[in-house]
């Protein structure tokens, strides 16, 4: 499922909200922003990008491997990386390559 993960899979779903499976707790966090990173894709590999999500400041998830799940793409699982708060909530980044 990862490797059918593809930027292009995510451009329709900004500042649409994820499910982040937490424990027992589903962590609602909104996609907003989706990028294309540099570097070229590994013959027949996708090109790489990057999402960022917003949470909640509370809880603060560490960084792992997490399901996440929309109603438009369907569960599978990203490592998230915790890169810090913001006005509004804290920031997560996912990096695909």
């Amino acid at each position: 499922m990862l490797a059918q993960l593809t930027r292009e899979a995510f451009d329709g779903q900004l500042n649409q909200i994820f499910l982040i499976k937490a424990g027992d707790a589903n962590i609602e966090a909104e996609l907003v922003d989706c990028r294309s990173l540099p570097g070229e894709p590994e013959e027949g590999g996708r090109q790489p990008f990057s999402l960022l999500f917003r949470g909640p400041l509370e809880p603060a998830l560490p960084q792992r491997i997490y399901e996440v799940r929309n109603e438009n793409i369907g569960p599978f699982e990203i490592f998230l990386v915790p890169i810090g708060p913001d006005k509004v909530g804290m920031q997560y980044e996912a990096v695909f390559t």
